[in-house]
């Protein structure tokens, strides 16, 4: 599966950002999804995932109440809504894509990734 994500910028402290991600070559309503975001000098890390049909979704805790992973498996999309950023939410952010059900929160699991976007806040 291909994967496409985009909707990175710049924000401020407090702002709210949509990332989305698009996928194509492979049955989208098959695939569990999630986001990932490295920052620079760290490890890459789960931010939020999704299973096939969108009825779970998990998230760490540093991001519970203000981020939100959501589908749409008619579009093969995926959504991450950030609301209340912070400047530690800087990073370039990845979609993933997996075989299985999911949802899963390590990269490990997660066989397809995006190219990545960047998000930069500013306090």
């Amino acid at each position: 599966v291909q994967l496409q994500a985009f909707g990175g910028g710049l924000a401020q402290a407090g702002d709210s950002l949509r990332l989305s991600c698009a996928a194509s070559g492979r049955t989208f309503d098959r695939t569990p999804m999630g986001w990932f975001r490295q920052a620079p000098g760290k490890e890459r890390e789960f931010v939020a995932a999704i299973n096939q049909s969108g009825s779970r979704k998990l998230y760490p805790d540093f991001v519970k109440g203000r981020f939100t992973i959501s589908r749409d498996n008619a579009k093969n999309t995926v959504a991450l809504q950030m609301n209340s950023l912070r400047p530690e939410d800087t990073a370039v952010y990845f979609c993933a894509g997996a075989v299985g059900t999911g949802p899963y929160t390590t990269s490990r699991m997660y066989d397809y990734w995006g190219q990545g976007t960047q998000v930069t806040v500013s306090s």
